[in-house]
């Protein structure tokens, strides 16, 4: 993998949302996420049984579903965790509009560059599991592959013009999606 040459990273700008505290913005955001991508698009997604019963391949048993909630659950505690580690280390929200000021490479951010993105696709999958839903399966499939764009279109071009060299030594030395231990010469 090539990488482009080192840019000066760019100060970050003030906005009006600057004025709101932190805390407030953060919470703000992760219940309006959540919510959508959690509640209101999956509901949507489980529809998909009650017009196309016939594509409802399998219902799992209770234990593997039960499984599947307590995988959820583990995921949405670290996608939290990554989002408050995120914030409080990089002084700012993690979304992209409100973005951090800091470059943040501690925590589970050592582990694989997006944690966060990488908890929102696994708590898909382990919805779909745990509702035993075709329509939530379906949502998850899609979701990886626009996942993966996002972060590789959007989210990666944007870091390296805001954090330069040290973002393309974190590139270098921790994995996109599947986590692994920090190697010792990481950030």
């Amino acid at each position: 993998m090539s990488s482009s040459p080192a840019q000066q990273p760019q100060p970050p700008q003030p906005t009006a949302l600057d004025a709101i505290p932190l805390t407030v913005r953060g919470i703000v955001y992760a219940i309006a996420f959540l919510a959508m991508i959690l509640i209101v698009v999956p509901y949507g997604a489980s529809r998909f049984e009650v017009y196309f019963p016939q594509w409802h391949f399998v219902q799992l048993p209770v234990a593997v579903q039960y499984i599947g909630w307590a995988l959820f659950a583990i995921t949405l505690a670290i996608y939290l965790t990554a989002s408050f580690h995120l914030m409080s280390r990089g002084r700012g929200a993690y979304v992209e509009f409100d973005p951090p000021k800091e470059f943040v490479a501690t925590g589970m951010f050592r582990w694989c560059r997006n944690p966060i993105a990488l908890c929102v696709v696994l708590m898909l999958l382990f919805l779909a599991i745990a509702k035993s839903s075709t329509g939530v399966l379906l949502l998850f499939l899609v979701a990886a592959p626009l996942a993966h764009a996002q972060v590789v279109l959007l989210e990666e071009p944007l870091l390296r013009q805001r954090f330069g060299q040290p973002y393309e030594d974190f590139l270098n030395t921790v994995p996109r999606w599947i986590p692994r231990p920090p190697r010792a010469d990481a950030p």
